[in-house]
């Protein structure tokens, strides 16, 4: 029940929120249950919650182990900060790539040499040691664009000498 503080009309719609004769706001009776007031938080120490014992002698099981969150992060964070080294995949990368760009100057047979070469040894890495090396898909291109290269360097080598 609502009853307005102006004209002192009740309504028994809770739904109303304004008189309709006057338009204020209308006001809640005393029927309505009283207001709760809890007392205030107990205060506690901080500093000292890792000296909580419980009643039992055992500290709770939230409290085993306080740094497990640092030495188990969660998934997908536990190679973060990590990177692995893919220095030898990236440049055999490269090199098999100008390979190819050079191949009509005599300059595919050096670079697609060199091209195998360090894509094998990035290769050899990150197989024995797949925790600290990386990039292997990156190698095996390399070493690719690194034959290819080194073919066509000497068909067009061999059909270079047959044209004179």
């Amino acid at each position: 029940m609502k009853i307005c503080p102006k004209c002192s009309e009740t309504y028994a719609d809770d739904n109303l929120n304004f008189c309709l004769n006057d338009g204020e706001l209308l006001q809640q009776t005393d029927d309505a249950p009283p207001t709760m007031i809890l007392d205030a938080p107990r205060v506690t120490n901080q500093t000292n919650w890792q000296q909580y014992q419980a009643p039992s002698g055992e500290a709770p099981a939230s409290w085993q182990n306080p740094a497990q969150s640092v030495q188990n992060p969660p998934p997908g964070l536990q190679n973060f900060g990590q990177s692995k080294d893919q220095t030898l995949p990236t440049v055999a990368l490269v090199l098999g790539i100008l390979s190819l760009l050079v191949i009509c100057c005599y300059g595919g047979f050096p670079l697609g040499l060199a091209a195998i070469v360090t894509g094998f040894l990035g290769m050899k890495n990150a197989d024995a040691n797949p925790t600290r090396y990386g990039g292997r898909g990156m190698a095996i291109a390399g070493m690719v664009l690194g034959v290819i290269s080194l073919i066509s360097s000497v068909v067009f080598i061999f059909v270079a000498i047959l044209a004179n």
